[in-house]
């Protein structure tokens, strides 16, 4: 049998078939459009998984289960039970689809079945514990514990970038003040590279955006660290020491056979991963002892479509054995 993954954004709707193995044998893409009714979206939705199944030259009856990842959160009945970028609230997500695909629908967060991806078949497939941690617009994270996702007792559980690094920080969008992601993303490295253009005004990160502080983006910051840019040079070593200490959180409480990196910065490659490494020890508790591995994803856009496949593999797998 094989399983449906959607990687379902506010952007682009995916979706892919993949074996049991987490290998992807095709996939189906259409815009979201998320202004138009869910309804709208949902049948789009069922839409590239037939288009999906014909590229593989399989039928409905090939396919076991689906499993969707959203970007917000899910209740246990297949409800969504608020989802920004689509402006969803209380939507009955899984009902939608099996009016026209009767098949188990589960569904999850888009950072934990990336990194649920990486445990199957990526970086962490031989770790038992791993976080990961996607680095982009905002900061999301996975928790994965002897093959399984782990999210809490209610659902929320690796919300990781609103762990609060200072708590007179810079204001967060959730309300609080200095959450994880307004120091580790990368909004956090455009908002500090613009600050620091104030001072320096000859930045070559400046330059490359023709004078105007609104055109830098992360990119922009991390290709001018690279080139040996002072002001950028500063800016990715501060968001470099942020991220670090918040991998030391992690690892002081739940000591994870390895951390992941994902997300936009993370295509920073080694550039990020050395300072990263660099400066984690010097934040560790117990310094003599060993402490996670801090790696890459590989699995890159793919990691969305498999994970959440296998996060559909899964709870068919559980509906199976409580039966």
């Amino acid at each position: 049998m094989y399983y449906v993954g959607i990687d379902l954004g506010g952007t682009n709707i995916k979706a892919g078939i993949v074996d049991g193995t987490g290998k992807i044998l095709s996939q189906a893409y259409a815009k979201t459009l998320a202004s138009r009714p869910y309804q709208d979206i949902v049948r789009d939705m069922a839409g590239c998984v037939m288009q999906a199944a014909n590229n593989a030259k399989l039928t409905i009856d090939d396919l076991a289960s689906i499993g969707i990842g959203i970007p917000g959160y899910a209740d246990r009945d297949g409800n969504v039970v608020f989802c920004t970028n689509l402006g969803w609230h209380n939507i009955p997500l899984k009902e939608e689809m099996q009016k026209y695909i009767n098949l188990p629908v589960a569904i999850d967060n888009d950072a934990t079945v990336a990194g649920y991806a990486e445990s199957i078949s990526g970086v962490s497939k031989d770790a038992k514990s791993s976080v990961f941690i996607t680095l982009g617009t905002g900061v999301g994270g996975a928790i994965v514990i002897n093959g399984r996702p782990w999210s809490g007792a209610h659902g929320i559980g690796s919300e990781i970038g609103h762990m609060i690094l200072n708590m007179n920080g810079v204001p967060c969008n959730c309300g609080n003040n200095g959450c994880m992601e307004k120091y580790t993303s990368a909004t956090a490295i455009i908002r500090m590279a613009r600050q620091a253009c104030v001072t320096y005004q000859d930045s070559l990160m400046l330059r490359r955006a023709e004078g105007d502080p609104d055109r830098i983006n992360a990119k922009t910051v991390i290709d001018a660290a690279k080139a040996g840019d002072r002001a950028a040079v500063e800016v990715f070593d501060e968001y470099c020491k942020f991220l670090a200490m918040s991998i030391h959180n992690i690892i002081t409480f739940l000591d994870p056979d390895m951390v992941v990196l994902g997300g936009g910065v993370s295509h920073a490659g080694d550039f990020l991963l050395n300072r990263v490494r660099e400066k984690v020890p010097r934040y560790l508790l117990y310094k003599t002892l060993p402490y996670s591995q801090i790696c890459l994803a590989k699995l890159g856009n793919e990691a969305g479509t498999i994970g959440a496949a296998m996060i559909g593999k899964l709870a068919l797998e559980d509906s199976v054995m409580g039966s």
